[in-house]
């Protein structure tokens, strides 16, 4: 059963009713032509809804396409794009991290190291990953996994996809800042391609620290954001587990959080067009059009030297800093 969000009640009325036409269609044994008529009217109607909500989403509703729970996850990516993938765990220094996964696979035709944010489906598995929110160990593993890569000259790509990392007690004593750091300079430094994509949720270094890369893509309905709206509304506005008027749509719109922001800002270089209706809708061919655009973009980097692309990854983001303070 398809789950709809708050600003899609008109869309999940009209699709409703045509689920009970074709519901009473099944039950009849020659359904009527005023049946097939309406039917059809109303998935004209329903489809051009679709389309005129989407293309006019404000920041904080894509935030909300962005979060949903049947949203393509890590795992997903990798089983629709790549083959032979095998899982590499620890960091070596302490432990496992479930919130970020990665190893080596085969992408139409290549080996390349994949890693990233798994939020996990249901309740146990998002204990499990920890709700996609890396500890220092993740991070490390991270960079242990680029280093290897690097030693086999294999194209890096990153799946990014959290609220940002984990902020408890015990991350913060093992060493989070560091490892984020570490990571982010990590990604800088590396001799070979590094592609990331934002697929959901882009926060605050807990993205960075995987996404400083040569080239920056972007899920049609993603966003990237230094801090979260609700977190950023909290700070601003004091408005946190429900005191006071929820700011967190205005805090959005004021971050400039979506993909056209971004790109706009130079933050990014791509978009990745997700199906009408978001990447929830239709996995498979979001799949299938970020796989195209990872290609297109492997291809082009492939053809640099490893100084090329340190290089190239450390004008881009020193071109960022000059536009940005302009």
């Amino acid at each position: 059963m398809r789950s709809y969000l708050d600003f899609e009640k008109p869309i999940a009325e009209l699709e409703g009713r045509i689920d009970d036409l074709r519901g009473m269609q099944a039950n009849q044994a020659g359904a009527s032509a005023d049946v097939r008529e309406e039917i059809e009217k109303l998935e004209t109607k329903a489809q051009k809804l679709l389309l005129d909500t989407y293309a006019n989403l404000s920041r904080w509703q894509k935030a909300s396409v962005a979060r949903h729970a049947a949203r393509p996850h890590f795992m997903e990516y990798v089983n629709g794009l790549t083959e032979d993938f095998t899982p590499l765990a620890g960091d070596r220094m302490f432990g496992e991290d479930q919130a970020i996964i990665g190893g080596t696979a085969r992408f139409r035709g290549r080996s390349i190291m994949i890693m990233g944010h798994e939020k996990g489906r249901d309740t146990k598995s998002r204990l499990k990953h920890n709700f996609g929110m890396a500890r220092p160990e993740g991070y490390r593993k991270a960079m242990r996994l680029m280093d290897m890569a690097e030693r086999f000259n294999l194209p890096v790509v990153t799946l990014v996809d959290t609220s940002g990392a984990f902020p408890g007690k015990g991350a913060e004593e093992r060493g989070q800042a560091e490892a984020i750091a570490r990571s982010t300079e990590k990604c800088l430094a590396l001799g070979a391609p590094l592609i990331s994509v934002i697929v959901g949720e882009g926060g605050s270094g807990g993205a960075v620290a995987l996404a400083a890369a040569n080239k920056v893509l972007m899920m049609e309905h993603a966003i990237y954001s230094v801090i979260s709206p609700e977190g950023c509304a909290s700070i601003l506005w004091k408005d946190a587990q429900g005191k006071g008027e929820n700011k967190a749509p205005d805090a959005a719109e004021a971050m400039k959080i979506s993909a056209r922001d971004l790109q706009e800002l130079k933050v990014i270089d791509d978009i990745v067009p997700e199906p009408l209706g978001g990447a929830h809708r239709d996995p498979a061919l979001a799949i299938e059009r970020l796989g195209d655009k990872i290609e297109e973009t492997i291809q082009d980097l492939e053809k640099l030297s490893p100084d090329q692309l340190r290089a190239q990854r450390r004008q881009k983001f020193l071109d960022i800093g000059r536009s940005l303070a302009v």
